[in-house]
């Protein structure tokens, strides 16, 4: 008999693209997700992976399956909430969110979507965050868009650019623009919370610019606070800016994000959930207009 556990397992190295990669997810050893994976298509009746040294990937077989699996661990998942709810009016929403999306926003973004659900937060990469709404373990994530992405489910709420942040009192702080050389003897500091952050080491790089670190932090607020102390520079989406830090432009570094919102289509078509759904997607796109007004533009 196919188990929850079976279907779990062949998603977990679906979406991870690789068994070691899929145990760490799923906090299980590599020989027991072997011995699942094994064992599920035993029950099946089939192979569904074509493994090799490069790369996983689903068979014919393994790719009619994956719909089915996706559709059981979604039915999986709303047995789970029906249980939990039962005794409340509250509809339970679990909302993910990149950890370098503004706590400001989130915070607009929670306080509108309270009133009508149980909300639980889960705080990932955007990956894994795609990954986790396909399968239904996350209803709702706030990450960024792909260029050009748009959907009946996916709600954008704002585009920005990245840039250098440097202390009100920098020497720096008064230039319009900088070239990259100009910042070979700074000090910086790291966002590991960013998305470009390889990006942004690479065109560093290719510059000749190999600075000494101060910090390297997931907290983007500590990584932002040091800034304003004067311990280093760092670059980040204009829309973390904190008071006592200005932003100051590096020739050719162009890197720009847009956040939006993706949906689980299946979720969000719930009864339970559409009507109230409807209202505070509309509220939580005015609120990214005013967002975008205040904090980008204004940053501008």
């Amino acid at each position: 008999m196919i188990k929850r556990t079976h279907i779990r397992q062949f998603l977990a190295v679906v979406d991870a693209g690789s068994f070691t990669q899929a145990a760490l997810r799923i906090r299980v050893t590599q020989p027991a997700l072997s011995t699942g994976i094994a064992e599920l298509e035993k029950l099946v009746g089939t192979p569904l992976f074509i493994r090799n040294r490069r790369q996983i990937r689903l068979t014919e077989a393994g790719g009619r399956f994956l719909p089915i699996a996706r559709d059981l661990e979604r039915g999986f998942h709303a047995a789970d909430r029906f249980g939990r709810s039962a005794d409340s009016d509250a509809t339970g929403l679990k909302l993910g969110t990149i950890r370098s999306a503004p706590g400001e926003l989130l915070q607009a973004l929670a306080t509108v979507l309270r009133p009508g659900f149980a909300i639980e937060l889960a705080e990932s990469t955007e990956s894994d965050l795609r990954s986790a709404v396909g399968s239904g373990r996350v209803n709702m994530a706030l990450l960024p868009l792909r260029p050009d992405e748009r959907g009946a489910h996916i709600l954008p709420l704002y585009e920005e650019p990245l840039t250098m942040f440097v202390a009100t009192d920098h020497p720096l702080a008064g230039r319009v623009e900088v070239a990259p050389e100009e910042l070979a003897a700074e000090t910086m500091i790291a966002r590991r919370s960013c998305e470009f952050l390889d990006a942004t080491s690479r065109f560093f790089t290719r510059h000749g610019v190999r600075p000494r670190f101060a910090l390297r932090s997931d907290s983007d607020d500590r990584c932002l606070r040091m800034v304003a102390a004067g311990v280093g520079i760092t670059t980040a989406p204009v829309s973390l800016a904190i008071e006592g830090i200005v932003p100051l432009k590096v020739a050719g570094y162009d890197f720009r994000r847009e956040l939006g919102l993706i949906l689980d289509p299946a979720w969000a078509a719930l009864p339970e959930v559409a009507p109230r759904l409807t209202h505070g997607l509309e509220t939580i796109a005015s609120i990214a207009a005013d967002w975008r007004e205040m904090k980008v533009e204004g940053a501008a």
